[in-house]
């Protein structure tokens, strides 16, 4: 049984809250979504579309129909389903109790390897605040504690620098470009592999963050 799994509750599988941590634009915390998600999702996702748009891969269905308030229960159903199966921790990002952004950790592998990829987004509104940094700590800290991974991945458009800085305060090592990796933004795109083990964090990197003087505990 995966660590992270309860005992008892309405959803096996499902992850548990991490967290709070402060950071410059507020205090963060890790949480499973909620049905109730669905408008907050919906609106961010939209407004957000612009930026969002080129850096996530491409789908059949047009952005403001596949981010319709209507789509997220089901969107929500699979994200359980895969929770249940052992495969993925889904988590919404809170900033001051506010919806802000998802990170997900999936292809939870065990056994020899031990290992899994991470991934975030957050609302244009709150970046530069240290949110998405402080958000993928937790994940990460999580990850390689409750959850036991040994490594942890992430792939990232050689253009995203803004999210490659956020994967390089983090830990994150460049290790190797996957050509044509991933369909975005019209055209098979090439992406970065960034990795970190258990042992490169040096025991937390939520604490590295604190010592840094970029977050706090709240």
């Amino acid at each position: 049984m995966p660590l992270w799994r309860p005992r008892s509750g309405r959803h096996p599988g499902w992850p548990t809250p991490v967290g709070p941590l402060r950071v410059d634009a507020g205090v963060i915390e890790l949480r499973p979504p909620r049905l109730r998600d669905g408008s907050a999702w919906s609106r961010i996702r939209t407004e957000d579309q612009a930026i969002l748009e080129r850096w996530e891969p491409s789908a059949e269905v047009d952005w403001r129909t596949r981010h319709a308030t209507s789509v997220w229960p089901g969107l929500l159903s699979g994200l359980r389903a895969e929770a249940r199966a052992g495969r993925m921790l889904p988590y919404v990002i809170e900033l001051d109790g506010s919806f802000c952004g998802q990170l997900t950790i999936g292809n939870v592998t065990h056994g020899a390897l031990r290992s899994a990829w991470i991934g975030y987004w957050v609302h244009s509104a709150v970046t530069g605040g240290g949110v998405a940094t402080g958000a993928l700590a937790l994940g990460l800290d999580h990850s390689f504690s409750a959850v036991g991974m040994h490594r942890m991945e992430a792939t990232v458009r050689a253009e995203n620098a803004a999210s490659r800085r956020v994967l390089a305060k983090t830990g994150f090592r460049e290790e190797g470009l996957l050509r044509r990796y991933l369909h975005v933004d019209g055209d098979w795109r090439d992406h970065l592999l960034v990795g970190l083990t258990v042992e490169d964090i040096g025991g937390s990197v939520v604490s590295r963050l604190i010592r840094e003087g970029r977050a706090s505990w709240s």
